[in-house]
């Protein structure tokens, strides 16, 4: 399994493997399972039918290293055009977003300006969430997360479980009283930063979890986001937070579209607050091939596909 998932990160950054699968009709439709299509209309239309159900929806529209000032600010004025739609469909749901598809790779300053823009634009009711990209851009990440925390309240932050430093970073940012989203991480990484075996990953994750969970019960005002399919995970962070006294709504589970559904109708009917990350937009090769490689069998529903 760790050689599956080496392979699928590394076929993520392989330029000649997107332009073929993105061709091909069945990887297409394997995709269809994490995503409700290509358009910010699919992605209305599935929030809404979650919000049917219980469920929240964040947005993600895929897309990461941009090299270009124009097209980070299309990025921007996208998501800007999607928090108004958001407003007017009266729907339950955020947005997520890669510091690099703002033009960080251009520098810091064009990034936040971009940046604080959709957090503006966003009100105080409604978070914007940075997700974390691979190990490189961790700590112009959590810069510019800390500077614009520090002008709005309403900004979240990803972080992921499988880095050794991880730890240390969520107790510099608790005093920020952020909103953090806790994932296992999806990069190929080196084992000398990165915890290189899955049941490790899987005990950062529940600690980090418990971290967050204590500073909860100590009166800190964290915004807690659990990431993760892992029922069995699931079950022992829920069981964890009753053990501390913790009543269903001083935290969160959120999930990929797709993975887990009776899961994450589980957890809203009985009374969590369960949300589902929806991705959609054309560059999706990257972004699916991380999510295969996040839990390689998966890999097997390809191959239904392909023979189907």
């Amino acid at each position: 399994m760790a050689m599956m998932r080496s392979l699928l990160l590394a076929g993520s950054q392989s330029r000649w493997l997107r332009e073929q699968a993105t061709r091909r009709g069945f990887v297409r439709r394997a995709v269809s399972r994490f995503m409700p299509g290509e358009t910010v209309e699919d992605a209305l239309a599935a929030a809404r039918t979650l919000q049917d159900t219980g469920i929240g929806a964040v947005f993600t529209h895929l897309g990461e290293n941009v090299t270009d000032p124009a097209e980070a600010g299309a990025v921007t004025r996208h998501y800007l055009d999607v928090l108004d739609r958001i407003r007017m469909m009266h729907l339950r749901a955020e947005v997520s977003i890669k510091l690099t598809q703002l033009g960080l790779d251009l520098g810091p300053e064009l990034c936040y300006a971009n940046l604080i823009r959709i957090i503006e634009h966003a009100g105080n009711q409604s978070v914007v969430w940075i997700d974390m990209e691979a190990s490189g851009y961790v700590d112009t990440t959590l810069d510019l997360y800390r500077r614009a925390r520090t002008a709005r309240p309403n900004v979240g932050l990803c972080l992921q479980a499988y880095l050794y430093r991880t730890q240390k970073d969520l107790e510099s940012l608790l005093p920020l009283d952020p909103a953090i989203r806790l994932v296992k991480g999806a990069y190929k990484e080196p084992e000398s930063i990165a915890f290189p075996q899955k049941q490790d990953v899987d005990e950062n994750f529940f600690k980090l979890a418990q971290q967050l969970l204590a500073a909860r019960l100590q009166g800190v005002n964290v915004r807690v986001a659990l990431a993760t399919h892992d029922t069995a995970l699931i079950r022992r962070l829920a069981e964890a937070a009753a053990s501390m006294g913790l009543p269903k709504d001083a935290y969160e589970f959120q999930m990929l579209y797709g993975i887990q559904r009776a899961e994450q109708l589980r957890l809203a009917k009985e009374g969590w607050q369960s949300k589902v990350l929806v991705a959609y937009g054309s560059f999706w090769f990257p972004w699916y091939m991380r999510r295969l490689a996040e839990r390689p069998a998966n890999i097997f529903f390809v191959l239904r596909n392909l023979f189907a």
